[in-house]
């Protein structure tokens, strides 16, 4: 897939079965594998022992995993699942009719049980294969995957400086998301607002909102 190296097929058909049948999943994850998921393959293993990469340092291998669908709709609990499973990095390929659409959770480390843990996933539209925005680049397994995440997540992710790394850049764009929340649940609070003092009060604090908003972007 994606034009990768013949060296990195791996083309194994996964049961999804072997998921709500073994594992102890809830009867709506099991419904979302039975009713949203057609088939699971794992594509592609990208990794130094099947490409000419350096061994990455949090990144030890990257999974692509094809995920053919009923429907253009797939619940974010299927992902979830399929990371916590699997402890490697996973780059979903979702098709349905031909149209493919690219989905990478960022990773990181976690205590506990778990070795990585997804803050949230990143996604194109849907499109023809050969036209997502998805080239392989960078020298190591870590630089692959994360040229993955900012090609996937777009504008979303642009570095603001030079030298911002992945991590920084995903700081950034939650704080950003976090403000837009913000700034719209003021703005119904400020349009609901029968006091023109409280009015003001209000509108100050929207507009310093906003000037955080506009400098991190």
């Amino acid at each position: 897939m994606l034009g990768l190296p013949k060296s990195t097929e791996f083309n194994k058909r996964i049961p999804k079965q072997k998921f709500y049948d073994n594992l102890a999943v809830t009867p709506a994850l099991k419904k979302v594998f039975i009713e949203q998921v057609k088939a699971i393959c794992w594509r592609n293993k990208i990794a130094a022992a099947t490409m000419n990469l350096a061994p990455g340092a949090a990144v030890t291998e990257l999974e692509v995993f094809e995920v053919k669908l009923n429907s253009q709709t797939l619940d974010d609990s299927f992902l979830r699942q399929m990371d916590k499973e699997i402890p490697y990095h996973i780059l979903f390929m979702l098709e349905y009719e031909g149209k493919y659409k690219a989905v990478i959770g960022y990773k990181e480390e976690s205590g506990g049980n778990t070795a990585f843990k997804v803050n949230r996933y990143y996604s194109t539209e849907w499109m023809d294969e050969d036209a997502l925005p998805l080239k392989l680049e960078g020298l190591s397994v870590d630089s692959v995957y994360e040229n993955f995440v900012r090609q996937i997540a777009g504008d979303a992710l642009a570095a603001a400086e030079a030298g911002e790394s992945l991590k920084e850049s995903i700081a950034r764009d939650e704080k950003r998301q976090a403000l837009q929340t913000q700034i719209a649940k003021l703005q119904k609070k400020i349009k609901r607002e029968k006091q023109l003092n409280r009015q003001m009060e209000l509108n100050a604090l929207l507009k310093k909102l906003s000037k955080e908003w506009e400098e991190i972007l």
